[in-house]
């Protein structure tokens, strides 16, 4: 089709979605459907609730929540005990989140909550995960100060003098963090880097109670870093996110202001593959 008004060029047509797509007023959206995914939510969070509990809890009639809940079930997205009389979600619900799984990319989700970290922070953002006892550098944005941290993709650094190191060594299993520990002595960078068994099993305690590892000039002087865990479906640490700069702008003053956004980062980025974080105690 041509437009007498365009020059000539085709009119584009959308794929997919209406012209009006960002439009979630009442009268595009389907509110049964709308009702029916509550249901399935809140299932998902509870598993195995009777019909009555359900009602009371969500205030619906009961009818309406076992209608929703017979179509949900003729789709495998919840299933009912009939020996308990209470219902759970379904084996469907499962394929189709593998389904999202497989097609989420770490790296592919991480590079616009990187941005944002950058652009709150000031300072450079990375992202890394665990290689053979060490942390692996798999992406970055960098800072547009003059000053910055600078850590390419493919960079290697130890676990125990690295922010992103220390945040994932402190989520793993006590047998894990021996074997490490029993590896090969903790080499050390700075005058700062904690080459000590204990020192660093009393640092990896104040990373799980915080949230967050905090790396102050302990591979590169004049540098500090901040990082957090992400964690998958299994609430296991598979990657960290963390800002570095140099220590005139990373200073003892701003690590509140810093850690919270990097926990927000790390929050959203655990979000956006399908992860659940395991929360600092309060």
């Amino acid at each position: 089709m041509k437009s007498p008004n365009n020059g000539g060029r085709a009119i584009r047509k959308s794929r997919g979605r209406p012209r009006d797509f960002h439009d979630k007023t009442p009268q595009n959206t389907i509110k049964s459907l709308d009702r029916a995914m509550e249901v399935f939510e809140y299932l998902s969070t509870t598993q195995g609730r009777a019909l009555s509990e359900l009602a009371a809890e969500m205030d619906q009639a009961p009818a309406t929540i076992y209608r929703i809940l017979i179509t949900l079930e003729g789709r495998k997205l919840v299933e009912f005990d009939p020996t308990s009389q209470v219902w759970y979600i379904g084996p469907r619900a499962f394929v189709i989140g593998a389904r999202f799984l497989r097609r989420t990319s770490l790296v592919d989700r991480a590079r616009p909550v990187l941005r944002q970290l950058m652009e709150d922070t000031g300072e450079t953002a990375n992202l890394g995960i665990e290689q053979n006892g060490r942390v692996l550098f798999v992406s970055q944005v960098e800072t547009h100060a003059s000053i910055r941290a600078f850590f390419p993709p493919g960079t290697l650094s130890r676990l125990h003098a690295s922010g992103i190191g220390k945040a994932l060594l402190a989520q793993m299993a006590p047998d894990r963090i021996e074997r490490f520990l029993n590896a090969a002595p903790l080499e050390r960078f700075t005058e700062f880097t904690l080459t000590g068994r204990d020192e660093l099993l009393e640092d990896l305690e104040a990373t799980r109670q915080r949230g967050f590892a905090l790396d102050g000039e302990e591979r590169n002087l004049g540098m500090r870093c901040i990082a957090a865990p992400i964690f998958d479906v299994h609430n296991e640490a598979v990657a960290g996110i963390s800002v570095s700069g140099p220590t005139s702008r990373v200073s003892p003053e701003q690590i509140p202001a810093l850690s919270a956004a990097v926990l927000t980062a790390a929050k959203n980025l655990t979000d956006a593959i399908g992860g659940s974080a395991i929360l600092p105690p309060a």
